[in-house]
């Protein structure tokens, strides 16, 4: 995190390499050891580095608000989940001098405390979307990272869309798709209404037993469409629980995005 190198000399503090002096060089910068081993001097260059942007999209689809059954009532919800990860990222990053925002126009990438502060009051006050959402990636930099955080229960031709707009732009980046244990396991038996969380689409049945297999089916086949997406455009792909310590996922997108560089 932090500075990364751009191959070519400038600021920073890595060491780039040595020259000799030219005519209105800084003589600060000579190095005299090395000058001293020949008859001409040299100047010892540094890398320059620059800091990254990367863009958080954290998907804010009514989805987004199941945690679970009555009985699991102190389970946060998968977005709840998704806004403390992205948060907690965000301090990590901003902490190693990245430059850090949400994607769209409420709050572009920017360094420093204060950048905290307005990224955590958008992600108090997210806006609800519809049952599933897609990232606006219109105004992501061209050579940013990003991270998705989402359940991807949407089209995902939207979440295929907007990663080949990226990849063109030589966006990189992380998806982690945030689950409920619920959905992992499918515990529902007898008769069941299901309900989407906006209340748009609804199933009932009798054996919801009898639909177990069906769904676990189609959830692997999400699953691997996505990572497919995530390896085809350069990016890499995890799925999160919200039964599980929230510390294992911040981990992982730390050290995914550190690979990115």
């Amino acid at each position: 995190m932090g500075g990364h190198g751009r191959r070519r000399a400038g600021a920073g503090e890595e060491f780039w390499q040595y020259r000799p002096v030219h005519s209105g060089d800084d003589a600060r910068f000579i190095d005299w050891r090395r000058s001293a081993r020949s008859d001409t001097q040299y100047l010892r260059e540094r890398e320059w580095q620059l800091a990254q942007s990367v863009h958080l999209w954290v998907d804010d689809a009514a989805s987004m608000r199941f945690a679970g059954s009555a009985t699991n009532a102190a389970r946060a919800s998968k977005g709840e989940r998704a806004r403390l990860l992205a948060l907690a990222l965000a301090v990590l990053m901003i902490r190693g001098g990245e430059r850090v925002g949400l994607m769209g126009p409420l709050a572009p990438p920017r360094p420093g405390r204060a950048q905290l502060m307005t990224l955590a009051a958008h992600l108090s006050s997210l806006p609800e979307a519809g049952d599933y959402g897609a990232p606006e990636v219109g105004a992501v930099q061209s050579g940013a990272r990003a991270v998705f955080l989402s359940d991807f229960f949407g089209a995902p031709e939207a979440i295929e869309a907007a990663l080949a707009r990226l990849s063109d732009r030589g966006v990189t980046g992380v998806m982690l798709q945030v689950l409920d244990p619920e959905e992992e396991e499918f515990p529902f038996q007898g008769r069941t209404i299901f309900e989407s969380m906006s209340g748009a689409l609804t199933h009932e049945t009798r054996k919801a037993a009898d639909l177990r297999a069906r769904y676990l089916e189609r959830l692997a086949e999400r699953r691997e469409r996505l990572s497919r997406m995530a390896r085809a455009a350069g990016w890499q792909f995890s799925t999160h629980h919200t039964g599980s310590p929230a510390q294992g996922a911040l981990l992982w997108l730390n050290a995914a995005l550190g690979r990115l560089v």
